[in-house]
């Protein structure tokens, strides 16, 4: 599940005389064959065969989808990407229990939880595992594994929504967690060892939240399925589902990629709806006019209070039905853009680029996938009527190590990244030039004058977000 950790980031030691950590390493001598070259042409790759036109069509949100995959080629990636001897390595970067590791067992149906107290160390972990057949879930591996750092930015970028990961490693005839669904959609690959997957009717189709069920209420299994190294496996959030690993292999190794929670229509509107209600209230005069008296009392008739709530909300769904009311979502893309994963590149390569942009460049915005524009109250505190502004805001300087683990900066800290950089609403129909355009002359853009065109490039160029060409 991509869900969020509550515990905090801790920072890691480091001396000259350690070793290059695990999250510094590189897929060594195994050529990926997932295509890397653009968001959409890595989810491409990462369903092959399948065409994702027809995964979004019949599959996506729908029903479970089981890819086999039998060369030894793709089975060589996945094993390179978290495999059972990496645990050893990454136990000296100061692991701890529940925020970055779970030991858990599933006996007679019931989770059982058996993290030791303080710090994870390799021999105690391996002793789980062997003597207790414990399954040894590791939390959000793209913070130490440069490849599925790579692999998820790129997930978020094709979603547009956080994309995290769980690596499962469970021995032999064994199973780590009962029947349950998630909130997340949910992709599958097998890395090491086989898996074999029981999945049930939904109970709640497209669940948003996470549940267990008991065996007596999910029925028989609709999809027995066992995966092998090379496999992928998907089913929608909902899916009731459990594994275990089969007498004879082992150990199962798996990467669990999930994402789209908290990313319905009922969430967006959740997110847009106040401000759409505020927009529109500025015009309806019948939305600006009292309620009874008594009504927070009780005193009121409700089918009345209900009728005019209901002409309200009709004369709002008309406006956003016919294009006159403009839709603005803050909450969800300012959460986005502050959790998601930063590029994965070069840290040279977030520096400002080229030279000053002049006039009479051609200009283009750099990282587009991983910038957004908001448009805002402006978060100046003054006694003045509040002044709505835009606000562009990136992911460059996100840290990976903290991705999908919760809050990891202080309250000013935070808030000094979520700003990001503000303009005068003025300038938001350049900024959109920008945003479409794959080029554009700096003297071209819709602004008043020369300065307010010079002005918006140098900022944008100092943030890393644009570049000559």
């Amino acid at each position: 599940m991509p869900k969020k950790s509550k515990a905090k980031t801790v920072k890691r030691p480091s001396t000259d005389d350690e070793q290059l950590p695990p999250k510094q390493s590189k897929v060594l001598d195994t050529q990926s064959p997932l295509c890397f070259k653009s968001p959409v042409s890595l989810f491409q790759s990462l369903i092959q065969p399948m065409a994702t036109e027809q995964f979004f069509s019949e599959y996506w949100e729908k029903k479970p989808l089981h890819l086999q995959r039998t060369d030894h080629h793709t089975a060589s990636y996945y094993q390179s990407l978290f495999q059972l001897s990496d645990l050893p390595g990454l136990c000296s970067e100061d692991l701890e229990y529940y925020r970055d590791v779970n030991v858990v067992r599933c006996i007679n149906g019931k989770k059982k939880v058996l993290n030791k107290p303080g710090r994870v160390k390799s021999s105690v972990l391996n002793k789980s595992f062997v003597q207790n057949k414990a399954t040894i879930q590791f939390h959000q591996p793209q913070r130490f594994k440069d490849e599925l750092w790579r692999i998820q930015e790129k997930l978020e970028c094709f979603f547009g929504g956080l994309v995290g990961s769980n690596v499962y490693i469970t021995p032999q005839e064994s199973q780590g967690l009962p029947a349950h669904y998630d909130d997340v959609e949910v992709f599958i690959l097998q890395l090491e060892g086989q898996k074999r997957w029981l999945l049930y009717t939904p109970t709640c189709p497209l669940a948003s939240e996470y549940s267990v069920e008991s065996e007596e209420k999910i029925g028989s299994p609709t999809h027995d399925i066992l995966l092998k190294a090379g496999d992928l496996l998907y089913f929608p959030r909902g899916t009731i589902h459990q594994a275990s690993t089969p007498a004879g292999v082992d150990h199962s190794t798996h990467v669990t990629l999930s994402t789209y929670q908290r990313m319905s229509w009922g969430d967006l509107l959740l997110d847009i709806f106040p401000n759409l209600l505020c927009d529109h209230s500025k015009t309806a005069v019948s939305l600006r006019e009292g309620m009874p008296r008594g009504l927070l009392l009780g005193d009121s008739n409700n089918m009345d209070t209900s009728r005019t709530l209901s002409a309200g909300l009709r004369s709002l769904a008309a406006r956003l039905e016919n294009g006159t009311q403009e839709l603005r979502s803050s909450h969800m893309k300012r959460d986005f853009i502050m959790n998601r994963l930063p590029p994965y590149s070069q840290q040279e390569l977030l520096q400002p680029a080229g030279k000053i942009p002049a006039l009479e460049d051609m200009v283009c915005l750099r990282f587009k996938d991983h910038m957004v524009i908001t448009v805002e109250p402006s978060h100046e505190k003054t006694d003045e009527a509040t002044q709505l502004v835009v606000f562009v805001l990136h992911s460059l300087k996100n840290q990976r190590e903290s991705h999908m683990m919760g809050d990891s900066c202080d309250e000013e800290e935070e808030q000094d990244t979520s700003r990001g950089l503000q303009f005068p609403l003025s300038h938001l129909q350049a900024l959109r030039q920008l945003q479409q355009e794959q080029q554009l002359a700096v003297d071209q853009l819709l602004l008043p004058s020369q300065e307010a065109k010079l002005s918006l490039v140098l900022a944008l160029w100092s943030e890393s977000l644009l570049v000559t060409v």
